[in-house]
């Protein structure tokens, strides 16, 4: 351990109460970040890397109940967990739409395109709200990195200020305004600026970083919403007599 470690420590230990809960409370703000940079490092990454997957598997196959059966097997793919609420809702309106009747033989291809409409309409209502949700999850508890990078250098000033003042006030006890006696008190209070901006800069960096992301995977479960919409409408319309 070097001397200049041993030097904040022992400036720690003796500064003020108020300067030491300052400094207890930039820890917490400080471990929770870290916790919380780590998990959403590894979601995200592996929401990109099984979504790039999945999206491969999507286009080059013609089976959805085998895109399917893939996509349930993808626990951490956004992509896959939206195609299967597509998926899904596409069959609740198959088997509630039923077979044509003999009466209904003479029915028209315009009728026929209007109920692939309502049936395109609502997978595209179901993803849409399945993307929300997910675009929430992914979110997930990184406002509370912002809420790190705004407040923990104002925590830290606070703590500063606080232990400055102490220090004039023990300069105004002593009668003495040498550098020897107003340094400790000093460099005690600044150690809290100090721990503010350490928990502040990599919160901050990890907030961009990660909303960053975001917005990436939001806009492939938009795109891949309306491709899967577009391809239903084409096969469906193929199929109707």
């Amino acid at each position: 351990m070097t001397q200049s470690d041993i030097d904040i420590i022992q400036m720690i230990g003796s500064a003020g109460l108020m300067v030491q809960l300052v400094l207890f409370l930039l820890l917490f703000f400080s471990v929770a970040s870290w916790t919380i940079i780590f998990i959403k490092w590894r979601t995200l990454n592996r929401a990109l890397r099984e979504s790039a997957v999945f999206t491969d598997y999507f286009w080059k196959s013609r089976d959805l109940a085998g895109v399917y059966a893939k996509a349930k097997q993808l626990a951490g793919c956004p992509v896959a967990r939206i195609f299967r609420v597509g998926y899904v809702e596409l069959k609740k309106l198959s088997q509630s739409g039923g077979g044509p009747s003999a009466g209904e033989a003479h029915k028209s291809r315009d009728t026929e395109g209007q109920r692939v409409s309502r049936a395109a309409d609502g997978v595209d209502r179901a993803m849409r709200r399945a993307i929300s949700s997910e675009t929430i999850r992914l979110s997930q508890m990184v406002p509370f990195l912002a809420t790190t990078g705004n407040t923990t250098p104002f925590i830290g000033l606070f703590g500063t200020v606080w232990g400055i003042m102490n220090s004039f006030h023990m300069i105004g006890l002593r009668g003495s305004a040498s550098l020897a006696a107003v340094a400790p008190g000093i460099s005690e209070a600044l150690v809290a600026t100090a721990a503010g901006l350490a928990a502040a800069i990599p919160a901050v960096i990890a907030f961009n970083h990660f909303m960053n992301k975001i917005r990436i995977i939001e806009s492939e479960l938009v795109s891949f919403s309306s491709d899967f919409v577009g391809i239903i409408e084409r096969d469906l319309l193929t199929e109707a007599p």
